[in-house]
């Protein structure tokens, strides 16, 4: 065996350790750095009492799988930097708007720590309505850049459905655009709606954070937040055509359909059930910013794989009794209950298919069956008559699919069997299930 020159031993040893020196001094800079930055970060606003709670979904991920450990041990010290050191190019705060009116202050002192900052406006959609399109811009976002990591400071706001909301980041013309890698962010490609987080005080990585109390449900609300604004430009336009209706019965019936509105929403929400505004509900919200006055009714949608069979009880029980029940959970299931006065709550369940999706209507005194079909479609958040709900995301393609491309012409006399541009003739029920498919109270 030929002998190992040790010279070259120690020239494998030595670049070995180069290797690790250069590993050690990347980690520093890249990933312990950034742990630097959120620690300065977090200074500084303590030093003007804002209070910040973290959002960063990469780290709520990894919190969230040691989560009973962190608050077991509130105070505990971390032997290694875990979560503040995952690679990443920002780390993400949320701040409540309410709790803090004094920027000047925090960017002078930011500027004295060595931060770049840029801050992100935007209208504020919560003036908005029928008599007013307000150009007050209010601070959506902020960045604070130190070195090569930032922070993501995202502004939520209450609105009026007690929940929370947050606006989508666009830059303004002036702005720079290679401040940071923008696309990378997590929140501002489009605003986004949550419910009011209860907070946690945590020790991450030495670190003291609040987070939310259960970052798991944070994450999942995070996946599907989107919001949409209700169109008022379009709606004041559809006014200007076809004027409002403000008779007494108008306003007594729209005052009557947002109560119920309400009421179903409480009880749906309560059994954990997902709907959305569908039919003629989902028409005047995206048309007019408001329910149909002539519709006479409010319609929701459901995806059967969310029926419960505590549904019906549950509405009976919040004093809406069942007016009719058609169909079955494997085949065009809907059921109606009946309001206050005339008023009536239709909740349509969906099926969906390899390409589409559909609900099913039954007529009564024929047991013919009828399906109405709607391109795949997912849900968004909106405000509207003060709640927030669901509504399909591709509401436009929605509502074309159920009235046509004359959408917003106002009809009156409406035809359930014949009149939606999506209805096919889907057969009959067979006689002897009709007991149990056609139930009328």
């Amino acid at each position: 065996m030929q002998k190992i020159n040790k010279n070259v031993v120690l020239a494998l040893l030595s670049l070995t350790s180069l290797v690790f020196l250069l590993f050690q001094l990347y980690y520093y800079k890249f990933y312990l750095s950034q742990k630097h930055v959120v620690r300065k970060f977090l200074g500084l606003i303590a030093s003007h009492n804002i209070p910040v709670y973290l959002i960063d979904p990469l780290i709520l991920g990894l919190v969230d799988k040691d989560i009973e450990q962190i608050r077991s041990s509130p105070d505990g010290p971390s032997p290694e930097c875990k979560y503040f050191c995952a690679p990443r190019d920002f780390t993400t705060f949320a701040l409540l708007d309410k709790t803090w009116k004094h920027e000047v202050g925090l960017f002078r002192t930011a500027e004295k720590m060595g931060f770049q900052w840029l801050k992100i406006i935007n209208k504020d959609p919560r003036l908005d309505g029928m008599d007013d399109l307000s150009g007050i811009e209010i601070p959506l976002h902020y960045i604070f850049k130190l070195a090569s990591h930032a922070i993501h400071l995202v502004v939520f706001y209450e609105r009026s459905g007690n929940y929370l909301w947050h606006g989508p980041l666009r830059l303004k013309q002036h702005m720079d655009r290679k401040f940071v890698p923008f696309r990378k962010l997590h929140f501002g490609r489009y605003p986004g709606a949550y419910e009011k987080p209860e907070l946690l005080l945590v020790s991450i990585d030495d670190l003291k954070v609040q987070i939310p109390k259960n970052p798991s449900n944070f994450l999942e609300e995070m996946s599907h937040s989107r919001f949409l604004e209700c169109r008022y430009r379009e709606a004041r336009a559809f006014f200007q055509l076809y004027p409002d209706d403000a008779s007494l019965d108008a306003v007594e019936f729209r005052k009557k359909a947002k109560s119920l509105l309400h009421l179903a929403a409480l009880t749906l929400n309560n059994l954990g059930v997902k709907f959305w505004l569908s039919s003629g509900t989902c028409l005047g919200w995206y048309r007019q910013c408001n329910v149909i006055p002539h519709s006479k009714d409010v319609d929701l949608g459901v995806f059967i794989r969310d029926y419960k069979a505590d549904i019906i009880p549950a509405f009976q029980k919040a004093g809406l009794p069942l007016k009719h029940k058609f169909g079955k959970v494997e085949d065009s299931l809907e059921l109606s209950f009946q309001g206050e006065g005339d008023i009536k709550l239709d909740i349509f369940f969906f099926y969906e298919e390899d390409d589409h999706i559909w609900n099913g209507g039954t007529q009564a005194k024929s047991g013919k069956k009828f399906k109405y079909l709607f391109p795949k479609f997912t849900l968004c958040w909106t405000e509207f008559v003060e709640l927030k709900v669901h509504v399909p995301c591709e509401t436009l393609q929605y509502v074309e699919a159920n009235y046509g491309p004359d959408w917003k012409v106002p009809v009156k006399t409406w035809d359930w069997k014949s009149s939606p541009s999506n209805v096919q003739y889907n057969g009959v029920w067979p006689v002897d299930e009709w007991d149990d498919v056609i139930q009328i109270y």
